[in-house]
């Protein structure tokens, strides 16, 4: 491949020539699978800081290029169209993946500096970094804007993995804490924007395109799903291509069947009347999981979060003590008085309104025609906590120490402008998110048009006392209680495998420790701790691969859970860094009972009967416990050494 000459006429040194000692690559590819996945984790990290230079560069063209003529440039091939034109040419992409990177580009120097350094730092996967910014482009602009980009950056910090579904909550709800009316408004606009469109495409096919509130789709899609599934296993058509021919049929009220070659006499499936099966399919539930405060609305902020402590907003002159008053500072006080009261009664009306969102109930009736199911909301509220919104600070110069700020500011305080500015920002109530199970992160305005649904049933996970809950069914002990069930989908939101996207009420509940059916004593006990929601894939890989999954109370934080997996290589690996703790710490005060003990189903052998060697599932289920003690033991004391300092005498 020839050599790329950009700006002087001196040949660029290819990669491929460049020393990879240097870079910290093999000299190689062909390596052994452990050495080959070490250099595949370095080059990854690699992938990032190469994708954060080039958001920099495009930084860099876009301040001196476009910045100096953006406020005057209002010709149709303005200063930003031909920069980003040409990159394009340069690069050969198209004018709109420029764009982007521009876009990108922009709002990681200007919006979400620290957001960049994760980047930078390999922290962050470029393909997160998309996410990152579409979800926070409502505060451009906001003095707040730097406090959602400490708090995003704080947690991408966090030891664990990340998948797409994490991140979007994470973010939104780093958002929402912020400015939750930056959430309602995105909702407010994409409901307003809903639309039905068909594309024609090529060889007679055509697509459609049908934009609803995201409730909706998901209750469409399980019925297309359970409609899909109505076949024999000789049927010879893809899932995909069944749940198209599923869906016509909803819609157009059409005969659907299987279409395997066997007479209607041997395939039941042949013909499927939609009115029989939709009168005898089950309900379909839509999970949502909420605190109790958010079902009963706003609550009053605390004081110090009324105002913005913000180190990126410049405070108002007048508020120097070592500075005289400016003679219009009467008028601006005014002026930002009336904005915050007017911002104040439009954040109210908006929570409270019974018009401010659709209503959920057409939304179910539309779906209902479709689907000719029945659709329910289950709504599990965790007892009520005081408000979770994490305390403001601000940074004091350089030395990157954190102070929090009360109600009032001193005269100090005031003359020190690092500490923020003191503009109201119209947060006179604070409100609770839930979270939707397919979705993600919904406003507390969202929950409530789901919770008023006559067909939403309400279970509150706990009586809000120091009650144990029980954790098993009383018949069987390897069978979790309705309660622990609930607690543990809400806990892990997710498929709690690295990187899986699964919602955690579309898996299973595995035990951690394999459960001893002979012996429950040895291990493996039905518990908040000895439980995990995975998906089927991720439940089938650990059960019959070799990978080796563990998690354990931090010992920093009982109340919160370490997990890992221990590839076959050997190398592991950290679970989630976002769980539902993060969005209801309300889940902490859950607590439930010991499960019984019990000796087991099976009699034991008496002394006079020959005992022969453990099964061989047995033999796995002892190796893997020995080695999830190991690596706990690692990890101890790899994050707590011991302290060998001698005593001093």
């Amino acid at each position: 491949m020839a050599a790329v000459q950009v700006g002087t006429q001196s040949a660029v040194t290819p990669w491929a020539a460049l020393d990879h000692a240097a870079l910290g690559l093999p000299a190689t590819c062909d390596l052994p699978a452990p050495q080959a996945l070490d250099a595949l984790v370095h080059a990854t990290a690699g992938v990032a800081y190469l994708k954060w230079f080039e958001y920099q560069l495009a930084a860099a063209m876009h301040a001196e290029l476009v910045e100096p003529f953006e406020d005057e440039d209002r010709r149709e091939l303005d200063a930003h169209t031909r920069c980003a034109a040409t990159i394009a040419t340069t690069l050969s992409i198209t004018q709109g993946a420029a764009r982007t990177l521009l876009t990108d580009a922009v709002a990681l120097r200007d919006r979400l500096p620290k957001v960049a350094e994760c980047l930078r730092d390999g922290i962050v996967t470029p393909h997160h970094i998309r996410t990152i910014v579409a979800r926070t482009e409502l505060i451009e602009g906001q003095c707040y804007a730097a406090l959602v980009d400490a708090d995003i950056a704080r947690a991408l910090r966090r030891p664990g993995s990340w998948s797409p579904a994490r991140m979007e909550a994470m973010v939104d709800t780093m958002v929402d804490r912020r400015d939750p009316d930056a959430v309602r408004a995105r909702r407010e606009k994409a409901k307003r924007n809903r639309e039905f469109t068909v594309e024609i495409g090529r060889d007679g096919m055509a697509s459609a395109t049908d934009t609803r509130p995201a409730e909706d789709i998901v209750a469409l899609h399980a019925a297309v799903r359970r409609l899909a599934a109505q076949v024999c296993p000789k049927d010879t058509r893809s899932k995909a291509a069944r749940a198209s021919d599923a869906h016509y049929a909803l819609i157009t009220q059409t005969e659907f069947g299987c279409d395997c070659d066997r007479p209607i006499t041997d395939c039941r499936y042949k013909n499927i009347d939609l009115t029989t099966f939709a009168a005898t399919a089950p309900r379909i539930v839509i999970h949502l999981v909420t605190d109790t405060t958010t079902l009963h609305g706003p609550v009053p902020a605390p004081e110090n979060e009324r105002v913005c402590r913000s180190p990126q907003h410049l405070p108002r002159p007048y508020l120097n003590a070592a500075a005289p008053p400016r003679p219009d500072a009467q008028t601006d006080t005014d002026e930002v008085e009336a904005d915050s009261a007017a911002n104040s009664v439009s954040a109210e009306s908006v929570v409270t309104e019974p018009g401010a969102a659709e209503s959920v109930a057409a939304g179910s009736a539309s779906v209902e025609s479709v689907a000719a199911e029945p659709v329910a909301t289950e709504t599990v509220a965790t007892e009520a906590v005081p408000s979770d919104r994490p305390t403001v600070t601000a940074g004091t110069g350089d030395s990157g120490d954190s102070t929090e700020l009360g109600g009032a500011a001193t005269a100090g305080d005031a003359a020190d402008h690092s500490r923020g500015c003191e503009e109201p920002v119209g947060l006179d109530f604070v409100d609770g998110v839930g979270f939707l199970s397919g979705i993600g992160i919904i406003s507390g305005a969202h929950v409530r048009d789901l919770a008023a649904d006559p067909g939403t049933i309400i279970r509150p996970l706990g009586d809000g006392t120091d009650t144990p809950l029980r954790a098993t069914q009383p018949s069987n002990p390897y069978r979790p209680s309705a309660a622990l069930d609930a607690y543990i989908r809400a806990r892990d939101l997710f498929c709690t495998w690295p990187g899986c996207n699964r919602p955690a009420w579309d898996g299973d509940l595995d035990h951690i420790t394999e459960y001893d059916h002979t012996h429950p004593e040895k291990g493996g006990r039905t518990n908040a701790a000895g439980l995990g929601a995975k998906c089927r894939f991720h439940h089938l890989l650990k059960t019959f691969g070799n990978f080796v999954d563990d998690q354990y109370p931090d010992p920093t934080d009982p109340s919160r859970l370490i997990r890992t997996v221990t590839i076959p290589d050997g190398r592991t690996v950290l679970g989630p860094a976002f769980t539902g703790h993060d969005v209801h710490p309300g889940l902490d005060a859950v607590v439930f009972g010991d499960p019984p003990t019990e000796n087991g189903h099976r009699p034991r052998p008496t002394p006079v009967e020959r005992l022969r060697p453990a099964p061989r599932t047995e033999q796995k289920h002892a190796r893997r416990r020995q080695e999830r003690n190991r690596n706990r033991l690692r990890n101890q004391m790899k994050h707590h050494p011991p302290d060998d300092t001698p005593p001093p005498f």
